[in-house]
């Protein structure tokens, strides 16, 4: 009996507790954030100010960065929403889902490998980072995915889809249990995300056929 009781205690130790409560909080602001609350954003704040520490903690020093950058995107967005409390709804629903061309996507691309290969350059010589240029390239795609979500832009869930299933890799090389799970879901999300906007997309494009027609 002592040797169990010992064994679940051990367990409990080695319980990576703050990078649950990360994961538990990302999962909040999800959710919150899709209700429109603004209590997504006190979430957000919280859960990226773990990452933070947890990504630089085991050298994913660029993750850590694009948490950094999340924070004060968090506190922006309470600012934000706080200011327009009663209309965010509205103003939201007034949004209508675009699609960008496809050669925009290529250059952009294209761009943004430029930029990931040059900063992950300097993370492979002159920081301890691990896996630089992996992290590299999600942090610097998950920047300009975020833009695009602002923009309402159809495509972002699949820039999404790509980079958390190769955060997934990297999560799972450093030991990362509860947040692997955490993008496996991210991932699911992104995938319904896609479906789901792709129907507005073609609604609003019928609904505004006859207007274009006339």
């Amino acid at each position: 009996m002592s040797e169990i009781l010992a064994s679940i205690s051990t367990y409990f130790q080695q319980l990576p507790w703050l990078e649950l409560i990360a994961m538990l909080l990302s999962l909040a602001y999800v959710i919150l954030a899709a209700k429109g609350s603004l209590w997504c954003w006190p979430a957000a704040f919280i859960s990226t100010a773990l990452y933070t520490y947890i990504f630089y903690d085991v050298l994913l020093l660029m993750d850590s960065a694009l948490n950094a950058y999340y924070l004060l995107m968090a506190v922006y967005g309470y600012w934000q929403w706080s200011k327009h409390t009663s209309s965010t709804v509205n103003k939201r629903a007034e949004l209508t889902v675009v699609s960008w061309g496809l050669s925009w996507h290529v250059k952009s691309c294209l761009a943004l490998t430029i930029v990931a290969l040059a900063l992950g350059y300097v993370m492979a010589n002159y920081t301890p980072a691990d896996f630089p240029y992996l992290d590299t390239f999600t942090t610097v795609y998950a920047v300009f995915a975020t833009y695009l979500v602002t923009q309402k832009v159809l495509e972002n869930w699949l820039y999404w889809i790509v980079i958390d299933t190769v955060s997934i890799y990297l999560y799972i090389e450093k030991g990362l249990v509860p947040t692997t799970v955490l993008f496996i879901i991210f991932v699911i999300v992104a995938c319904y995300g896609y479906v789901k906007w792709l129907k507005l997309y073609k609604k609003s494009a019928i609904d505004l056929q006859p207007a274009t027609s006339s």
